[in-house]
């Protein structure tokens, strides 16, 4: 059954181009995007912003590059960024957003197979670079498209046509991929007014205010990392960039730079709480910690509670094609659905479950893009009525959703139903237990069987059964166990199941 939201008061804030203009005239000398060696105020960053933004449409008409091939109708140009510093990226980023425009980010430490594929999908029609390789590659596949320095555009004379590139609330400016933990990268689009909304939830419920100090580690490639500094622009805020998670705990940035709130991923946060405890001084100034991109351990929570007592931690669920969709800062399995937000659980044949029932989630809300570009994807992200759906898992009871997993994570097993993230969860908490990952493996009696993957050193088999008997039913219990050196990733820290299964499948890992 479809929940009723409270109707939300619209975006206030579809660009940063006001804010910059704003807090530019008002106090100039605010810092603005502060990295481990150099640092931009409010106005150095407005200047900075407008002279890259005149420059790139300049270059762009110069090489008459105003369109993607193929677009009905004609997108703006796409602008990839691929930059080799947090900080550089987050200065392009906000140049790029200025004009009529879409940008998305590169990771420079990629393959260059998989950036020249992301080049080559998304129909950039520049680059902004300062990494030789990927240069080399583009030149060498004799791609027509502009590739510039961002250097080059910074040093570029003011130019008259600063002003002249507004673009529309509904149009889109920024180009993401999904993480690719459930199978390869699908791409979309959001919209100034869909990214407003986003930010209307972290002004009401995620501590972004005016002046706040927010460090948000790791490379602007992370969506996380990415809209943390939309977010933080878009509200007065101060925004610490560092090119690697462990910045976090291996310097001293976060007392020296006065930081109160911090934003990464689950696994970050628990490195913290490690650093916390070793150095607890360091760490004393934080209030509030947001994660995202992946649930956040009870076990996790705890430990901040231990090390960092006078700091709320919330853990906010949502994806980047469906936006924020709520949070569980109660610490309760359940996540609450932001007011802007209705949702409903549907059946294999579409048709709505009871509450309660474990189905796909579909939500409406005003952060929701339309639609996966069509090279990326072969299946929709909305219907006819709106509703969209990136088949995360769960159960919805009133306004509360518990997440039971991605697509892909809930298998049948001997008849029976069993999500494969309410079988990691029961092990949260095992002494001795440091990283795991459930999977399912083929069974001649039962089709499918229940195994769980432990990381290094781990507890033995014994120890583990016993500890799923007193804790899950018997579908659920793993039947097999195996240990792997270590367990693959995405670059934002995320345990990436089907890679996981894939190594136990060609004897990699110990049983």
């Amino acid at each position: 059954m479809p929940s009723s939201p409270r109707k939300p008061a619209p975006g206030v804030l579809t660009s940063l181009s006001p804010m910059l203009r704003r807090i530019a005239a008002e106090d100039p000398d605010r810092p603005a995007i502060v990295g481990r060696d150099a640092r931009m105020t409010y106005g150095e960053l407005h200047t900075d912003s407008r002279r890259i933004s005149a420059a790139l449409a300049h270059a762009f008409m110069d090489a008459r590059a105003m369109a993607t091939s193929g677009a009905h109708p004609p997108l703006p140009p796409v602008v990839a960024i691929c930059l080799s510093t947090a900080f550089d990226t987050a200065r392009a980023v906000v140049a790029v957003e200025a004009g009529a425009r879409i940008l998305t980010v590169v990771d420079a430490h990629w393959p260059v197979a998989l950036q020249m594929q992301l080049i080559v999908t998304t129909g950039a029609a520049a680059v902004i670079t300062d990494v030789p390789t990927i240069r080399a590659a583009l030149h060498s596949a004799g791609w027509s498209g502009l590739v510039v320095g961002l250097d080059d555009l910074a040093r570029t004379p003011s130019l008259a046509s600063t002003h002249a590139e507004a673009a529309a609330d509904d149009a889109p400016f920024l180009m993401l991929t999904s993480s690719g933990t459930t199978g390869t990268p699908k791409a979309f689009l959001k919209t100034r007014r869909q990214y407003a909304a986003n930010i209307d939830v972290s002004r009401d419920h995620l501590g972004a205010r005016d002046r706040v100090a927010t460090f948000a580690p790791g490379p602007m490639s992370y969506s996380l990392t990415l809209y943390t500094l939309f977010e933080v622009l878009a509200t007065g805020g101060r925004m610490h960039v560092a090119d690697r998670l462990d910045e976090l705990w291996l310097s001293s940035r976060v007392h020296d730079e006065r930081i109160t709130r911090l934003v990464a991923v689950p696994a970050a946060v628990t490195a913290l709480t490690d650093a916390a405890r070793r150095h607890p001084a360091r760490y004393d100034g934080i209030d509030l910690i947001v994660t995202g991109g992946a649930g956040f351990p009870a076990s996790a929570r705890t430990a901040v509670a231990d090390v960092l007592p006078h700091a709320r931690t919330i853990s906010y669920f949502g994806t980047g094609e469906l936006g924020f969709i709520g949070d569980d800062r109660a610490g309760h399995d359940s996540i609450r659905l932001y007011p802007q937000v209705e949702a409903r659980v549907r059946g294999d044949d579409g048709s709505d479950l009871e509450p309660g029932a474990l189905g796909s989630l579909w939500v409406r809300s005003p952060s929701c893009s339309a639609a996966y570009l069509a090279d990326t994807a072969s299946t929709p992200l909305t219907d006819g009525d709106g509703w969209a759906s990136v088949h995360d898992q769960g159960r919805l009871r009133g306004r509360d959703f518990t997440f039971a997993g991605r697509a892909g994570d809930v298998v049948t097993t001997g008849g029976h139903t069993v999500a494969l993230d309410e079988v990691e969860r029961a092990f949260d908490g095992m002494p001795g237990l440091s990283a795991w990952c459930a999977i399912a493996e083929s069974d001649d009696r039962l089709g499918l069987r229940i195994a769980l993957v432990t990381e290094g050193d781990a507890p033995p088999a014994a120890e583990l059964r016993r500890w799923a008997r007193e804790r899950l039913a018997p579908a659920a219990r793993p039947r097999r166990w195996h240990t792997v050196a270590e367990l693959p990733r995405t670059a934002g820290g995320k345990i990436r199941r089907a890679a996981v299964a894939d190594l136990v499948a060609v004897g990699r890992g110990r049983s």
